[in-house]
This record gives C-alpha cells, sequence and structure tokens, in this order.
C-alpha cells in the first residue's frame, strides 16, 4: 500500500471533519459573483456578496485568528488585482495598488484594522472599475489625452503637448475634452494631481512642500489651495484624518 504523504493525509483529515461537522467552504459560483462584482463596479452587488474575512465558509488558512484575516485578505486583493485588469484596469495600476494595499495588509495589528482595510480595498477597485466603466464612451482622442496626463503627472502639463499627444489641434481639444468629461483639460489635470497628492498623504509622510515640487505646482501656497478647494480640507488636515487613522496603531 502507498505510503500517504503529510499533506495527503492533512487533506483527507479536513475532509473527514469538514464532512462530520457540515462545514464547507464558499461555493465557487459565489465568489466568482463576488470578483465580478469588483469588476463590474457593481456596489449594489458588493454589499451583498462581500462576506467578514473570520466568516467560516472562508476556510482557516492559520489558528491564529490575525493572521488568518491576513492570509484571507492578501488572496482577496491578488484575485482582485487580476479580475481588475482583466476587466480593463492598468496593470501597473492594478499591481501598484495591490502592493501598496498587502504592505498595509502585513503593518496591521488588530482583526478591526483587517476589516476596516478589507472594506476599503474592494470599495477602491470597485471604484475604479465603475470611473473606467463610465469613461468607455470616452472619444480615443480624449483618452490619449487622459492617459497622457495620467503617465505625466509629475510634470508641468502644457496644453500644446497633450494635444500633441492626443494628435489633435489644441483648441479642438479643448471643445471635445469639455464636451466628453464636463471638465476643462487644466480642471482635470488639476483633479488628478490632488488626488494623486491626497492617496501619498494617506500612505507616507509627505510635507505639502515635498508634494508641490513633484507635481511641479507653482508653488506650496498654490499647491495648498488648490488641494483645499478639491478635497475640502488643507494637505495638514487631510493627512492627520487619513495617515493617522492608518498608522496611529502601527
Amino acid at each position: 500500500m502507498k505510503k500517504q504523504s503529510k499533506t495527503e493525509k492533512a487533506l483527507s483529515h479536513k475532509v473527514f471533519l469538514q464532512r462530520e461537522y457540515g462545514s464547507r467552504h464558499l461555493a465557487y459560483e459565489r465568489e466568482l459573483e463576488f470578483y465580478d462584482a469588483v469588476k463590474d463596479g457593481n456596489f449594489k452587488a458588493l454589499n451583498k456578496l462581500m462576506l467578514p474575512l473570520k466568516d467560516r465558509h472562508l476556510g482557516t488558512l492559520s489558528k491564529d485568528a490575525l493572521r488568518n484575516a491576513k492570509y484571507h485578505l492578501i488572496i482577496t486583493v491578488a484575485l482582485i488585482t487580476r479580475f481588475c485588469i482583466e476587466g480593463g484596469l492598468e496593470s501597473e495600476t492594478a499591481y501598484t495598488l495591490s502592493d501598496v494595499y498587502i504592505q498595509q495588509v502585513d503593518a496591521c495589528r488588530s482583526e478591526e484594522e483587517i476589516d476596516l482595510l478589507h472594506r476599503e480595498l474592494v470599495f477602491d477597485f470597485a471604484d475604479r472599475m465603475k470611473k473606467r466603466k463610465a469613461a468607455q464612451g470616452i472619444s480615443r482622442a480624449v483618452k490619449k489625452a487622459c492617459d497622457y496626463i495620467y503617465d505625466n503627472l509629475h510634470q508641468r502639463l502644457t496644453l500644446e503637448k497633450i494635444a500633441r499627444a492626443a494628435g489633435i489641434h489644441k483648441n479642438y481639444l479643448c471643445a471635445l475634452f469639455k464636451k466628453e468629461t464636463g471638465s476643462t483639460v487644466q480642471e482635470y489635470i488639476r483633479r488628478k494631481k490632488i488626488e494623486a497628492a491626497a492617496n501619498m498623504l494617506s500612505y507616507a509622510d509627505y510635507s505639502p512642500q515635498e508634494l508641490s515640487d513633484y507635481f511641479s505646482f507653482s508653488s506650496q501656497s498654490h499647491f495648498t489651495n488648490t488641494f483645499k478647494r478639491i478635497m475640502n480640507a488643507t494637505p495638514a488636515e487631510y493627512q492627520r484624518t487619513h495617515y493617522h487613522s492608518h498608522w496611529q496603531k502601527r
């Protein structure tokens, strides 16, 4: 008789216990529904399908409750990342976002922190997919302009450079951009720079001057005023609320 390996013995024992006590993993179809809801940016479905990481149907990966939650969240991030890339999210954005969240998972010190991070990352990815889906009706020229802006947020962007990247005259770009996005090119640039700056303030200890320089604002005061107008808080206020909430217990 062939000797069972240690892994095979553990598998047989686990299956036996699950059969005896009526414990089952989450149905594959339900898992797919959840990840498809993230990919589709479907918040309504997510609120119904999203389970707490301690739910017994997710299985036990560690006897330590915190470690078990961390393992499940890392798996969740990895799968969400791949589903979103399949759904059209830029792979570099998706993988970088995944790295950021996994680093935060590693730093969590309680199940409560894991629960909050779980919800944050799921709806962050879903929101990005929802916005991407809404932007699918945008013309190729405006899409090229948006991509150029995204890739060069740290530079001082000019209408001439953006129009050249989009392959159309700058006057036509201005009219088309406003029609399709509801925003002027300059308003869009300012918002994207500030959103990126806010994200950096949430996860690292940057000063307003550092961010002003990095995103090529004319001055720190210009950066601070623009930030406050868009985010309804100064950089310092935003950082105290968001960065502190992520790291105060680390």
